[in-house]
């Protein structure tokens, strides 16, 4: 998840205020995508499964 313009590749959402910019091909791979917004934060699930590295990250970088 990166602060992103839209390109001609991309769909857009706007949901209860926050613009979304999604790659539709990303968008394919990934369905479905949640994002849920915490205390502090957010998380983003999705339909990909990453092979390595930590599940969550937390807003001072480490992982949880």
């Amino acid at each position: 998840m990166a602060l992103d313009e839209q390109k001609e590749t991309d769909d857009v959402y706007d949901l209860d205020g926050y613009k979304y910019v999604v790659d539709k091909e990303f968008l394919k791979k990934a369905t479905p995508i949640k994002v849920d917004f915490k205390d502090v934060g957010f998380s983003v699930t999705s339909n990909i499964q990453l092979s390595s590295g930590c599940s969550s990250c937390d807003t001072s970088g480490t992982c949880g």
